[in-house]
Order: C-alpha cells, then sequence, then structure tokens
C-alpha cells in the first residue's frame, strides 16, 4: 500500500488544527461573567459610539429579490438616519432621511419625494431592514437597542456552545426578550450576534458581527447580517462597511429632504410590507 507524501500529511494535520482553532469552544474557557458585568459594558460601548458616517456595500435577499447598492450613511444612535444609494453607472439614484417619527425618500429614477411616518417598512426603504429607526441605528452601529428599563435584574446569562459565546438574556415588560452573545473577556469582548424574540418565544429577527476592528476605542464590525423571523441570513440582508468614521458631525439639517424644484410630493401611509 502506498504512502503519503510526508507534505501532503503535513497539510491535512495544518487544516485540521486550524479548523479546531476556530471552532466553537463546547465549554466556556474562563469564569461566568455576570449578566450586569455583559450588560455594563453594551453601554458603556453604546455611549463611546453615538454616531457613525460610513460608506457600505448593501445587499438584500428579502422577498426573495436581490437588491445591491452602495449606501452612504449617516447614522446617529437616537434613530435619525441619512441613506444616499448608488449604482453602478447612474450615481445616486435614491436618498432617505428619517427619524423617530418622520422619514421622506427621494427617488431619484420615479423624480418624485415620498414621505410619511417612520414606520418599519418606510424606514426599510433603502436598506432594508424593517424596525424601527432607533432599532435600525442601533444595529448599523454593531449593537442593538436595549428594552425600556433593561437592567440585570431578571437578565441572566448562559453559554451557547454553537456559537462559543455568552448569552445574555434582557426581558422586555412585554414579556420578549433580547438575547445578546458576547464572545471573549474585558477589554477584548465583542458582541457578536443578537436575537430578538416577542412574547411567545418566537423569533422576531437576528443579527450577526463578522470582521473587527477597532474604532472610537471598541470592536466595531465590517459586516452584518440580518434576517427576520424564521428566515437565514442568506434571505436576509449583509451590509459591508467600505470605509466607516466614528462619532462625526451630524448637522440636523442632514436628516430632512426638502421637495426639490418640479419634483412631486406624495404622503404615505405604513404598509406591513417591504417596498
Amino acid at each position: 500500500m502506498s504512502r503519503a507524501p510526508a507534505t501532503l500529511v503535513l497539510a491535512v494535520a495544518a487544516s485540521l488544527a486550524a479548523a479546531c482553532a476556530h471552532a466553537p469552544t463546547a465549554t466556556r474557557p474562563y469564569p461566568l461573567p455576570a449578566a450586569g458585568e455583559l450588560l455594563d459594558g453594551l453601554v458603556a460601548r453604546q455611549r463611546a459610539v453615538t454616531t457613525v458616517s460610513a460608506r457600505a456595500r448593501a445587499t438584500s435577499w428579502l422577498g426573495g429579490e436581490r437588491v445591491r447598492a452602495t449606501v452612504n450613511m449617516l447614522i446617529a444612535r437616537d434613530g435619525h438616519l441619512r441613506f444616499e444609494a448608488e449604482v453602478s453607472l447612474e450615481g445616486t439614484v435614491a436618498a432617505l432621511a428619517a427619524d423617530s417619527t418622520r422619514f421622506e425618500l427621494w427617488d431619484m429614477r420615479k423624480n418624485e419625494l415620498e414621505r410619511g411616518p417612520a414606520c418599519p417598512a418606510n424606514v426599510a426603504s433603502l436598506v432594508r431592514i424593517p424596525l424601527a429607526p432607533a432599532e435600525v441605528a442601533a444595529i448599523l452601529l454593531g449593537d442593538a437597542q436595549l428594552p425600556a428599563g433593561a437592567s440585570a435584574s431578571g437578565a441572566f446569562v448562559s453559554w451557547d456552545p454553537s456559537r462559543g459565546a455568552d448569552a445574555l438574556v434582557v426581558r422586555d415588560h412585554e414579556g420578549g426578550a433580547l438575547h445578546l452573545f458576547f464572545q471573549g473577556q474585558a477589554p477584548a469582548r465583542r458582541l457578536v450576534g443578537v436575537v430578538r424574540t416577542g412574547p411567545d418565544g418566537g423569533r422576531l429577527w437576528q443579527t450577526a458581527y463578522e470582521d473587527f476592528e477597532t474604532a472610537a476605542g471598541v470592536p466595531m464590525p465590517k459586516v452584518i447580517k440580518f434576517a427576520e423571523r424564521s428566515g437565514s441570513f442568506d434571505d436576509g440582508v449583509e451590509i459591508r462597511f467600505k470605509d466607516r468614521t466614528p462619532n462625526a458631525p451630524t448637522p440636523a439639517s442632514a436628516f430632512t429632504i426638502a421637495a426639490p424644484p418640479n419634483v412631486p410630493v406624495r404622503e404615505v401611509g405604513c404598509s406591513s410590507d417591504l417596498p
């Protein structure tokens, strides 16, 4: 029987070692962190990064339709958003501005300005994450909006072996929960995913955060993935940041779009469907 060349054996061994090094850890390799420690770390991160100016590649597969564009973003944690979508050979084709109550969408291809309430379907007109503005902002800033009145009281920590991550569960007043997944220990701890569940325990949405870099003194993901309900990330939204400036100045005027001359304005309501 022939013997495998030594170089091949070494290559296979190296591949197996690399795979093991990146495999999720079955048990927590460090002491159990307290819920308050994880929650305080998240709050500190949110205070450290309040705004971002960015350029990203956004791809959506929601509804079975692939939509892809380069998007310039201004994001403020309080829910003020400005997105400008660009496509090859055309330049900017649409702009969206939103706050906690109102949104405007200027569709340059249709030569039309829509405006109305900042409900999830309207806010998702460009970056197709159908949530309230402040929830969208938190996701794009690399974390998640905490439930009102969130505290370590009633929260608990478990270990998720499939992710190799600590899972912090924070309940809301309606019986739903925010599940936050952290890898590593402070100060290098990273939030790598979030699952939002409703009162019945069913998943409402999930995110994954990947490929981190340090900015504003905290780990920030270069890749953000979003999926609705039981859908997978292959049927969701992917944001890949090309460049990003945390805590960039965000003038209030950037978050409104006045109707340009000769552009019709259409008032719209809220829909449960994505545009």
